[in-house]
């Protein structure tokens, strides 16, 4: 998962955020930093009962945040949905290609945008990705095409 100030900085650059079932987010600046979000249809918990560790099903919660609005939260895209988005931007700019290698020390991620071979290296897929997509996100000034039919982000 790509860190809080990464997604951060995805938002601030023009990344939109479709929300859809199981996509993780983030509310900055309500004390919540740490915690992340999931959009789900159901509310599981892990609790004890009986000095047994259960997975609780619930109907209903009562928390103190009953709705917010998405601009107030901070999308957390997932590793396949940066990689679309990615592939999505670099087929609009006519160069698909990129290549993901694996090392001893991390990940390397090359792509050739605007005649140039552009270089990302980091410790996680997802983060080259986001790493990436934020690069076509400040030279072209918002949101790229998202493939899928948007179903996920």
């Amino acid at each position: 998962m790509i860190s809080l100030e990464l997604a951060l900085q995805l938002k601030e650059a023009g990344l939109e955020w479709k929300p859809a079932m199981l996509d993780f987010f983030a509310l900055p600046d309500r004390q919540m930093d740490e915690r992340i979000f999931v959009i789900s249809d159901m509310l599981v918990t892990v609790d004890v009962m009986q000095g047994l560790q259960v997975v609780a099903f619930q109907g209903a919660s009562e928390w103190a945040l009953d709705s917010l609005v998405t601009t107030e939260a901070v999308w957390i895209p997932r590793e396949e949905q940066l990689r679309a988005m990615l592939e999505a931007a670099l087929l609009g700019a006519g160069r698909p290609e990129m290549r993901l290698l694996a090392g001893v020390g991390g990940y390397r991620l090359d792509f050739q945008y605007e005649n140039r071979t552009l270089t990302f290296e980091g410790p996680n897929p997802e983060e080259l990705y986001a790493r990436g997509l934020l690069y076509l996100l400040r030279r072209r000034g918002g949101s790229p095409p998202y493939s899928e039919g948007d179903e996920s982000g």
